[in-house]
């Protein structure tokens, strides 16, 4: 680490700060890496507007990564990348659905970004008080993601407003397609 940080910033907060966005930055990486996942994995009739919707997050979120990895480092710390690092900051339970549909997965990608969106609202206010710039920085990336929720969630919608699966534990979704069962909200 080095001796420095951002001017008007002390080192103890700005040890909370770099904590802070370290955390984001893991949250990003596995962010970026469970849609390329999707992206590979997805199957069935909406195959292709998943597949391409996907794409742009990923490479959006890779770029959250790169510039919380910068302010860390502006900060006078060594932002950690790796995937030890995504593990070791990891609070949530690993994306667990491989090959499926459409559905199946963006029921359980709402669910990812439900988690991503309140942790990264929790870090938001809690800059609040420590350092503006690095809150405005995640404010930018909250804004985006919520946008990328949205998108996802128009595939769950039903037209009375509901969501397909909205509440279900991750992987939920999938399982029900498995067992030839649809998805809770619809009715065949």
């Amino acid at each position: 680490m080095t001796e420095f940080s951002i001017p008007g910033v002390t080192e103890s907060p700005s040890r909370r700060i770099r904590d802070l966005l370290q955390t984001q930055l893991s949250t990003y990486n596995d962010l970026h890496l469970t849609l390329k996942h999707v992206h590979w994995n997805v199957v069935g009739p909406n195959f292709i507007g998943v597949h391409q919707m996907i794409d742009p997050q990923v490479e959006l979120v890779r770029a959250f990564a790169d510039e919380v990895a910068e302010r860390i480092a502006a900060l006078g710390a060594a932002p950690q990348g790796t995937p030890g690092a995504i593990l070791k900051d990891r609070t949530w339970d690993d994306y667990s659905i491989g090959r499926d549909t459409a559905q199946a997965h963006l029921a359980a990608l709402d669910l990812v970004y439900t988690g991503v969106i309140v942790d990264i609202r929790r870090a938001i206010d809690e800059l609040g008080e420590l350092d503006v710039v690095s809150q405005d920085v995640l404010i930018g990336h909250a804004a985006e993601l919520e946008k990328f929720q949205w998108f996802i969630r128009a595939h769950l919608e039903t037209a009375d407003g509901q969501l397909i699966d909205h509440g279900a534990e991750p992987g939920r979704a999938a399982e029900r397609a498995k067992h030839g069962q649809p998805p809770r909200g619809w009715s065949i």
